[in-house]
């Protein structure tokens, strides 16, 4: 996947803003940042757009820039110029998306039908907008034509919120969502950065969507294995459920291992929605990796431990 597209599919969630004046851009990136979205699509719909793009790029060189709404050849050219690592369209034209092409950028025209998407993906668009998303049948359309053209990545925008990203980012071919419902507009006018932080974070945590999966206990043998295993399954009134090397308590909540696995005392496993997305957002937190223990499974990362112990534990994420 090309870099900027994979950065997109990592960050997962992609702020579409328009700006009303240049003086907004810095603080209302930042708020997003500081919300977990490094990243925004400036809508052209206004005239301070490429300026801002400009000034955020030179000041917020970590920020992942996008211009939407870019109707002209003028436009795309403003926007490259200004820092934009992506171009994105409401609609399907060819001779400017064909132009973006031709300067090197990043295309993403907007598409609703298969037809659409068939003809952008042969002039070479690695991504495509899908727009506008819940208007034009969502996520189940995407899936059937997803069926077919295999090789499509979409990043969905129109209607899209904090109550069904999910139902969007689940689809593996969906890279990413755009929105505007942690950065809208009366918010942007009122100026409340704090708010936008706050709704940023929010964001963030519903498309990771961490829970605790299950905790694993060392043991040094099967013998004091299924003692402990005995013992807290009599506490909790639950059932045991003997495997190859290990003994499971309950729905598989607490595994307790035959003998010393990973960590001073165990594992954690902590569940999530995504793992690449996941290792992204929590390493921007400050969590650190062990990538020679990721595991994958027909082309999809699902698990993978952190580098370093907590209290004694190896934690993991793995996937739901």
């Amino acid at each position: 996947m090309n870099p900027v597209l994979e950065k997109i599919y990592q960050i997962g969630i992609i702020p579409v803003i328009a700006f009303n004046s240049v003086e907004e851009a810095l603080p209302l990136c930042k708020a997003l940042a500081d919300g977990g979205l490094p990243a925004a699509e400036v809508t052209f719909r206004t005239a301070c757009a490429a300026e801002c793009i400009k000034l955020i790029h030179d000041e917020m060189p970590e920020m992942l820039l996008g211009a939407g709404t870019v109707l002209t050849k003028e436009q795309a050219d403003a926007a490259m110029a200004a820092g934009a690592a992506f171009i994105v369209a409401p609609g399907f034209d060819n001779e400017v998306m064909q132009h973006v092409l031709d300067k090197g950028g990043i295309a993403m025209p907007g598409t609703a039908t298969a037809g659409e998407m068939q003809q952008a993906m042969n002039m070479g668009c690695q991504g495509l907008k899908f727009f506008p998303a819940e208007a034009a049948g969502g996520v189940n359309m995407l899936k059937n034509i997803g069926a077919a053209l295999k090789g499509a990545r979409w990043m969905c925008t129109g209607g899209v919120s904090a109550k069904n990203v999910n139902d969007y980012l689940a689809f593996d071919q969906i890279i990413a969502c755009g929105g505007t419902w942690m950065c809208k507009g009366d918010v942007i006018k009122a100026k409340d950065w704090d708010k936008i932080t706050a709704l940023s974070k929010e964001a963030v945590d519903t498309m990771l969507g961490l829970e605790l999966g299950h905790i694993g206990i060392n043991s040094e043998n099967e013998e004091e294995a299924m003692a402990t295993a005995n013992l807290l399954a009599g506490l909790l009134n639950k059932k045991v459920a003997v495997g190859n090397s290990s003994i499971f308590v309950g729905n598989k909540e607490i595994e307790v291992n035959k003998k010393p696995g990973r960590g001073k005392h165990g594992h954690i496993a902590i569940k999530c929605n995504n793992v690449d997305r996941a290792v992204y957002h929590l390493t921007r937190r400050g969590a650190k990796f062990d990538m020679d223990s990721m595991v994958n499974k027909n082309g999809k990362n699902i698990a993978v431990y952190f580098a370093d112990e907590i209290a004694g534990f190896a934690i993991h994420l793995v996937q739901k």
